[in-house]
């Protein structure tokens, strides 16, 4: 053990492992690198070829608390509040290049925020005042990890479906003994899917979303996240051109466990499911339409994860929209006599 946690107090050190060894225990960050619920409504449309702009406002709060340990910046805390505010900017670039029929597609996101982080008792930190204090709180804002995609999109009368490939890049922003970060600082890859089933004439939207996740080390940390399923679903009913309405929700469950050099906690498998609603409307700004969509969802049978409730605001508007392939003429056939 590093000599900073050798010092601790003998009653310190024995009240940590009782915490440590418990049964319930949250991954570094008690998060993953794919933020759940950002696929919401319309998930499987891919846009005509262009140039598009989105914006997502994003808040979070949740707790961890029980007595369940947590690990961030290699801080190993107990009983904790994360209040998250961030926004995510994502210019997107649908090509006119052709995959089987779909059309690619590329995508970076910039995430920036303020993670607010207390914890009420501090069990290890690779600073000892952190240890000597026995809670901490802090809220730093900064850049978080980079996000590049790229996907493809196919059509079929009702039905629209894509695959995305996204390629998660550490920052640098990442701080070793803070507990906020809204850089994970590892590198991952995330495979997914999405399907969705849009009726214009009766106006109701189905999509479903699944993927998985791949991490690697922190390297910071040494601490391995263990590898991620997630789902995402809605379901609206358009009430005007304009206007929707419907339930949103997702499920998270962690199929193998965490480990490496880094990590104090010990492996675990965590799970969350949450169900709620969302709002869409789009609106002309002058020629240009802008779509908005605000989703609410409330998380429950959580296991080793925050439990918390979770907010987006949308906003996306082609920024330039490449004209319609002109319709093939057709050949005249002169018969000969």
């Amino acid at each position: 053990m590093p000599g900073t946690w050798r010092n601790l107090s003998v009653g310190i050190a024995c009240a940590a492992g009782i915490l440590v060894t418990s049964d319930a225990r949250a991954a570094e960050g008690a998060q993953g690198v794919y933020v759940l619920g950002n696929r919401g409504p319309l998930a499987g449309v891919t846009p005509p070829p262009g140039f598009y702009f989105e914006n997502e406002t994003y808040y979070y709060s949740g707790n961890l608390g029980g007595g369940r340990t947590f690990q961030s910046g290699g801080v190993v805390a107990a009983n904790v509040k994360l209040d998250l505010s961030a926004n995510f900017i994502t210019p997107i670039w649908v090509t006119p290049v052709e995959i089987f029929g779909g059309n690619l597609g590329f995508s970076l996101t910039i995430p920036f925020g303020t993670p607010n982080v207390s914890a009420a008792t501090v069990l290890f930190s690779p600073r000892i005042d952190r240890i000597i204090a026995g809670r901490e709180h802090d809220a730093v804002f900064n850049v978080g990890d980079i996000y590049l995609a790229s996907f493809v999109g196919w059509h079929s009368g009702n039905f629209h479906w894509s695959g995305t490939l996204l390629g998660v890049v550490p920052s640098a922003s990442y701080e070793t003994g803070q507990l906020s970060n809204i850089s994970l600082n590892r590198p991952a890859l995330d495979l997914s899917g999405a399907l969705t089933y849009l009726d214009p004439a009766l106006g109701y939207e189905l999509s479903v979303a699944p993927g998985v996740t791949f991490n690697w080390i922190n390297p910071a940390t040494q601490y391995l996240t263990g590898t991620e399923f997630h789902l995402e679903w809605s379901a609206s009913k358009y009430l005007s051109k304009e206007l929707s309405i419907g339930l949103v929700g997702y499920y998270y469950n962690q199929l193998t466990g965490d480990s490496g050099p880094g990590d104090r906690i010990g492996p675990f498998k965590g799970r969350v499911t949450s169900l709620g609603g969302q709002v869409g409307y789009t609106f002309k700004l002058g020629e240009i339409p802008v779509s908005t969509n605000v989703r609410f969802f409330r998380e429950f049978d959580v296991r080793n994860r925050f439990t918390g409730t979770a907010a987006y605001l949308t906003i996306s508007a082609p920024l330039w929209v490449a004209p319609p392939k002109p319709a093939a003429e057709p050949k005249v056939v002169v018969a000969k006599s």
